[in-house]
């Protein structure tokens, strides 16, 4: 069931994309306001009420819902997964900013290829070089996979029903809405959700990152990752990113110029400078490693067969 409930949400989501901004980001920064607005004094043990309040009452409403609906038919609760799956996991909701810029580099429309990056990242890179766009664009698609599909699938996996890609997909909404802010008015409120997303998200991020070695240039990746990683400021995305430059064989990191000025970033992988050509590489090197996982569950759910 977990299986199938997977691949019927990856092709589903591959034939029609959700426009996630507005089905599942706006409510929950409607919702995520309420709650800054109602227990946020600048404190941190507000925030923990806080998160809990919002991320224990969705995940559980979401496992007493499959197994209502389990009770109901096995069918029912099989279509509840698939569709909080469709909700939380996806390749589309981001490759698209991807896709664009990829192909704007091959089309040699480096202008167009900055401000797509800008729209993605956020920031400004009028006087980025074509390198430093695919640079840029090949680190936020490494950790974009994984947040959007990899580490939701490890928690779907490891938790009953939907409750596993609940938790993470509100984890990491949270750890990015209020951890990240450090402005004096929020106060230390984000600082439990930041904390709670590198907690939950210490072990799938490794796991991925392995799932890029093995599929890739196992030596360079495993190399990169233990003694690149620690450079990067955020360690879970250090590790993605050392991991998927060495198994590519590509050059990450180095400085860039960023909104007027250039920002010193020590440097991730070895082998090349990227290129467009190695911005394809990374889409083949992504969908390896998910074919990896669904294999390595296939083999799981036979051995569960056949122990049975």
């Amino acid at each position: 069931m977990t299986l199938l409930s997977l691949i019927v949400a990856l092709l589903l989501e591959q034939v029609r994309p959700l426009p996630v901004r507005q089905i599942v980001l706006d409510p929950l920064h409607r919702l995520s306001g309420v709650l800054v607005e109602r227990f946020n004094d600048g404190q941190a043990r507000n925030g923990v009420v806080a998160w809990l309040l919002l991320v224990v009452t969705l995940v559980a409403g979401g496992a007493l819902a499959f197994f209502l609906l389990w009770l109901v038919h096995p069918l029912l609760a099989v279509l509840f997964n698939i569709a909080v799956l469709y909700l939380t996991m996806g390749f589309r909701q981001e490759s698209h900013f991807f896709t664009d810029i990829h192909l704007a580099l091959r089309m040699g429309e480096l202008d167009r290829a900055r401000s797509l990056l800008g729209e993605w990242r956020g920031g400004q890179y009028i006087g980025a070089s074509s390198c430093e766009v695919a640079r840029l664009a090949i680190e936020e698609g490494l950790v974009a996979a994984h947040r959007n599909v990899f580490g939701v699938i490890f928690w779907f996996i490891v938790l009953p029903g939907p409750s596993g890609a609940l938790l993470y997909r509100l984890a990491r909404f949270l750890g990015e809405e209020w951890g990240e802010r450090n402005d004096a008015e929020f106060g230390q409120f984000g600082r439990f959700a930041r904390k709670a997303f590198e907690l939950i998200d210490w072990l799938p991020a490794r796991l991925t990152a392995a799932s890029f070695s093995v599929v890739g240039d196992f030596e360079d990746a495993v190399f990169c990752w233990r003694t690149q990683a620690m450079l990067w400021a955020d360690r879970a995305s250090g590790i993605l990113i050392a991991a998927g430059a060495g198994a590519l064989g590509v050059r990450l990191g180095m400085p860039v110029h960023e909104s007027g000025e250039i920002v010193e970033r020590p440097e991730m992988g070895v082998g090349e400078e990227a290129d467009a050509d190695y911005m394809q590489s990374t889409v083949g090197l992504i969908w390896r490693a998910l074919v990896l996982c669904l294999l390595m569950l296939a083999l799981l759910v036979i051995a569960g067969w056949v122990g049975a």
